[in-house]
């Protein structure tokens, strides 16, 4: 089982589609393919189905709705068979398996994007670790390659699943920051420069995100630029949060007024304190 949730729904049993297009049915299928091997519980779906009100019949329903799923998955295993039978076939009840519980989606050790990107990124972070900054960015940006679009991004998500979306998005952002960095410590600041600018729109508030472009764009020579896009930044913390932008991010702005229009600006690290210097 091929199993995509980092965009659009797509989950595929012997490459045949299994996604089925009624809502509720779809969202089963999503919550079950997210913990792909592992066992969902039914107050889980439920809640994912109808929040704090389901009604009395809900486990009924759902029941049902994992029938309409396992149609799907058998029709899939016939044609991936190519409709022949024999012992040790899967069928869709070893595919959709029901336990004590809860359900859970038996991959048969097919792909799982999520699962590829936590192994990419992983890999990314050891490698920032080592110092290895080129092969942290190749890494990262390999497993930020696996994201087509918001995670379930055709999925009328409830509960769970929006909190899910919410902790793969941060994961993502992770994973960004962490990419961006590796890129800056091997000189592509001038190649940051478009993606930043659509970062730093998109995340108002974001610091480090802030702080990166205002280092590419020093970098760059636009000394300028990059003390407005500070002041840009003090102004949302404080009209929208009543903050003020972080000591780290405080620093960098002295550096870099304190820094000759020339002079490159440069990020090193300190425990798990980002420092910066300048010259």
């Amino acid at each position: 089982m091929d199993i995509e949730v980092l965009g659009t729904l797509a989950v595929r049993e012997q490459g045949v589609s299994v996604t089925p297009t009624a809502p509720k049915p779809r969202q089963v299928l999503a919550l079950l393919a997210l913990h792909a091997d592992q066992v969902v519980p039914v107050s889980a779906l439920i809640e994912e189905l109808w929040a704090g009100t389901p009604p009395r019949s809900a486990r009924t329903t759902l029941q049902t709705y994992v029938l309409q799923l396992r149609t799907l998955i058998a029709t899939a295993l016939e044609q991936g068979e190519g409709g022949e039978g024999g012992e040790g076939r899967r069928t869709a009840k070893d595919v959709l398996v029901t336990l004590p519980g809860g359900y859970l989606l038996n991959s048969g050790g097919g792909t799982s994007d999520v699962r590829e990107f936590d192994r990419l990124a992983g890999m990314g972070y050891r490698a920032m670790d080592a110092g290895d900054f080129p092969g942290a960015a190749r890494l990262l940006r390999e497993a930020l390659a696996l994201w087509s679009g918001p995670a379930f991004a055709d999925v009328h998500g409830g509960i769970q699943l929006d909190m899910e979306t919410r902790r793969l998005e941060e994961t993502r952002l992770c994973a960004l920051d962490q990419r961006i960095e590796a890129d800056l410590r091997i000189g592509r600041h001038r190649e940051l420069l478009a993606e930043l600018t659509v970062l730093a729109s998109r995340y108002r508030t974001h610091e480090n995100l802030h702080g990166q472009f205002m280092l590419a764009l020093h970098r760059s020579g636009r000394r300028g630029e990059a003390l407005d896009v500070y002041q840009r930044l003090r102004g949302v913390l404080v009209r929208e949060l009543g903050l003020e932008p972080s000591a780290s991010l405080r620093r960098l702005q002295r550096s870099i007024l304190m820094a000759g229009p020339e002079s490159p600006a440069g990020v090193a690290e300190s425990g798990n304190e980002r420092l910066v210097r300048v010259g």
